[in-house]
């Protein structure tokens, strides 16, 4: 093929366009930022070139040259993502933000934090908790993964089931769409009715749309009062999931209901060297905050009712941040010297007992181990299918349960990605789970944006 241009006439102009930030091109950076060790399958290559973006003028030029050469552009922050969902593309640019990573504001009259892409969460909610008060969302990769990276992929976590996902903490942005233009999406108001909700529509885009460079987030004051933890044990995840009914629909509005299946507490057990497996087969790790003592007795009562046991409470914090430790910890305990994919459903909450049901029977079924938890107070499952490391395919038995497990979601009225986004691993899901009438709509909308197709393609929607 003739190219009209060689690939030195394109970084050279490139590095021309990126005046504050800087250009990799070495193969060593490229190989390490080209493919993310913590996803499984999908296709990848070897990115052209790796930018680290200082400015909105650096973003411009990046896109410029894209827009140029015709070239595929790659939004990337903490490069966490499990899904393909920020991994390179043979020749393609890799444009990271995490250089850009400082709170430009923390307005407690407004109760809002205004922040670039690369800012750490963790970093951001103890910042906040100085003055009173603290950013909600928490996934479990919040130590390490940005608020970019959450708001492109609508980032859930523990606190879902009392403050929401980040598309309800998510109140303005700021991006560049792919022709260059700059946008200003929503504010720092609590409620705003004006125009198309065009933020939410950023939220969750995955870098299809445009590139985010500030974030404008809502804050909460921390609760009043004590919090208190426990943990519960049942003999099943079904028998679990009906007692997490329960208690959600009580009135005590806890802010963690964790599950844990037998299998993941033997595996926890192993890398902890803990002791909680000599309970029965399921684990419940819950949360009140501000927990009054007639709060957790009504917890205590229902964790009685639907045969809860070996229930145990705590205000003490270093044991709150143990146990929270403790669900975060669930997946390198399980993904420990074998491979793994770890998926991502959503249940409507009256079916998480009957998803339950059928993740058990399936792996009894196909002869595998499946390792159920997730965040049971809204209904998210975390299932991780494993096989041996030495393996490099993923087996065609995995596979199968993968297919089945998406099938029987959607039946029941669930959706196959509930906060990990959809990369490239699940994007030919797009019409069994929207319909072909949406399918086509979303593909609308990526064109009205990107035109020629050069924000994060094969993402999101294939």
């Amino acid at each position: 093929m003739f190219s009209a241009y060689s690939d030195e006439e394109i970084l050279d102009y490139l590095k021309s366009q990126v005046k504050t930030g800087t250009v990799a091109t070495d193969e060593v950076t490229l190989r390490k930022q080209s493919f993310n060790p913590n996803a499984t399958g999908g296709e990848t290559g070897l990115a052209r070139a790796f930018v680290e973006v200082a400015d909105v003028e650096d973003i411009q030029g990046v896109l410029r040259t894209a827009r140029k050469f015709h070239i595929a552009v790659i939004p990337q922050t903490t490069f966490s993502s499990t899904v393909i969902g920020s991994d390179g593309l043979t020749g393609a640019i890799i444009l990271s933000t995490r250089k850009m990573n400082q709170i430009l504001e923390i307005s407690k009259e407004d109760s809002v934090a205004v922040v670039e892409p690369g800012v750490v969460n963790g970093d951001l909610d103890k910042e906040a908790r100085k003055q009173g008060l603290f950013y909600a969302p928490d996934p479990g990769s919040k130590p390490f993964s940005s608020i970019g990276g959450n708001v492109s992929t609508n980032a859930g976590g523990m606190s879902t089931v009392r403050y929401g996902a980040t598309k309800d903490n998510v109140l303005g942005l700021k991006a560049v769409l792919a022709d260059g233009r700059v946008v200003k999406l929503g504010g720092r108001t609590l409620k705003q009715a004006f125009g198309y909700d065009l933020t939410q529509l950023f939220v969750g885009s995955e870098g299809t749309l445009g590139i985010i460079y500030e974030v404008t987030v809502k804050l909460m004051p921390i609760p009043l009062g004590q919090s208190v933890m426990g943990v519960a044990f049942f003999n099943d995840m079904t028998a679990l999931a009906q007692g997490v009914t329960a208690i959600r629909m009580s009135g005590v509005y806890p802010t963690m209901l964790e599950a844990l299946d037998g299998n993941t507490v033997v595996a926890l057990d192993k890398y902890e060297k803990t002791h909680y497996a000599d309970n029965s087969g399921a684990m419940l790790i819950f949360r009140l905050e501000g927990g009054s003592p007639e709060n957790v007795q009504v917890v205590r009562d229902l964790l009685d009712k639907y045969h809860g046991q070996n229930v145990t409470v705590t205000t003490d914090e270093k044991e709150e941040a143990n146990l929270e430790q403790l669900r975060r910890d669930m997946l390198p305990a399980v993904f420990a010297g074998r491979n793994h994919l770890m998926e991502d459903m959503a249940m409507p909450l009256s079916k998480l007992a009957p998803m339950m049901d059928y993740l058990q029977d399936l792996g009894q079924k196909l002869g595998i181990t499946i390792y159920t938890a997730g965040h049971a107070g809204d209904g998210n499952v975390h299932p991780t299918f494993v096989w041996d490391k030495d393996v490099d395919e993923v087996p065609e038995v995995i596979i199968e349960a993968l297919r089945q497990t998406f099938w029987k979601t959607l039946e029941l009225g669930g959706t196959i990605s509930g906060e990990h986004a959809v990369g490239m691993l699940k994007n030919q899901w797009n019409n069994p789970e929207l319909g072909e009438t949406v399918d086509q709509l979303q593909h609308q909308i990526k064109t009205l944006f990107d035109p020629m197709n050069l924000l994060n393609p094969k993402r999101k929607i294939d």
